[in-house]
């Protein structure tokens, strides 16, 4: 008679996963959703919202579902509901089209973007022309951008663009940055317009918000120990495709922006011992909790959370929805 052994479940092989500090949510995006969120008690759904509140998919399909819509442009939205402008800012035209209408609108503008704004105005209320660092087409962009008449800011996005660009006229030069650019990108952008235009101050790295610098920090740490870092976001949030740059930078083989556990291609993990994984700013903390137990349930999981910086930042809400 033959003897059949039971089969027994293949082993895990070992893996370590290294927890980037900080992740996930910054004081910005966490108040720009509880603003929506207490729009929505206070005033009833619909609340409409301009634009993606932040750039996470997750969390805009969570808001819809609690009754919030969102729109384009003001233009998508009725007179007689509240509607919330997102975190990135926008331009100086957009509250005053909805003050014109009469609207009740709540500004979810995370305050460090504010603070570009009100740079900006103050460099040009003193006649120098600003160059902006960003994005071109990114809502923070277009949003510091329409704080100013055209003629009075210029976009640089890259070193190129910066040994490319003429001073228009006379007029003394300034600059702003978008807030969440690559430490390292813009330093090099910033050098390269000190070196043509000596009269810039020096350079620094204020406009560049103290989430983005954290985060960048951190899996610049991961990205040196580790084979491959998970980096979870949207792929048209800014602050999260810079995470996977630094890490390439750094020193990773490979890094991906994925939305979630579900997006992953286990095989990207072949030959991988040590696995870094960290979040963007607008990534909910639950999605990491769910990629990290799809990777235990696959793999025999050592998790080190790494000793980064600790954020205790908070941003106030509007007083509207706490009156």
């Amino acid at each position: 008679m033959t003897v059949h052994q039971p089969i027994r479940p293949a082993e895990k092989r070992p893996l370590t996963v290294r927890l980037a500090t900080p992740r996930g949510f910054c004081a910005g995006v966490d108040r720009a959703i509880q603003i929506v969120e207490r729009a929505l008690e206070k005033f009833g759904a619909p609340v409409y919202v301009r634009h993606e509140i932040v750039h996470n998919r997750h969390v805009v399909d969570r808001l819809k579902s609690m009754g919030a819509v969102f729109v384009k442009e003001l233009d998508d939205c009725p007179d007689d509901r509240p509607v919330v402008f997102s975190a990135h800012g926008v331009p100086k035209s957009v509250p005053a089209t909805a003050r014109a209408r009469e609207m009740l609108f709540l500004d979810a503008t995370c305050p460090l973007v504010s603070k570009v704004h009100v740079e900006a105005e103050r460099h040009h209320a003193a006649g120098r022309h600003i160059i902006l660092i960003g994005h071109a087409g990114h809502p923070e962009v277009v949003g510091t951008m329409g704080q100013l008449p055209a003629d009075a800011i210029s976009l640089v996005e890259t070193v190129e663009d910066a040994e490319a660009f003429q001073r228009p006229g006379e007029a003394p030069l300034a600059y702003a940055t978008q807030t969440t650019l690559s430490v390292d990108d813009t330093a090099e952008i910033l050098a390269t317009l000190k070196r043509r235009f000596p009269e810039l101050p020096d350079p620094h790295k204020e406009d560049i918000c103290y989430a983005t610098t954290n985060r960048q920090e951190a899996v610049k740490r991961l990205g040196a120990v580790s084979e491959l870092v998970l980096v979870i976001g949207s792929k048209n949030s800014s602050n999260s495709a810079r995470l996977v740059e630094v890490a390439l930078r750094a020193g990773a083989r490979d890094a991906r922006l994925v939305d979630d556990a579900g997006h992953v291609d286990w095989s990207w993990l072949d030959g991988v011992s040590t696995l870094g994984i960290t979040a963007g700013a607008s990534a909910p903390e639950r999605l990491i909790e769910d990629l990290v137990q799809a990777v235990c349930d696959r793999f025999d999981a050592q998790v080190v959370e790494d000793d980064g910086e600790r954020e205790t930042v908070t941003f106030k809400l509007p007083r509207v929805l706490t009156a």
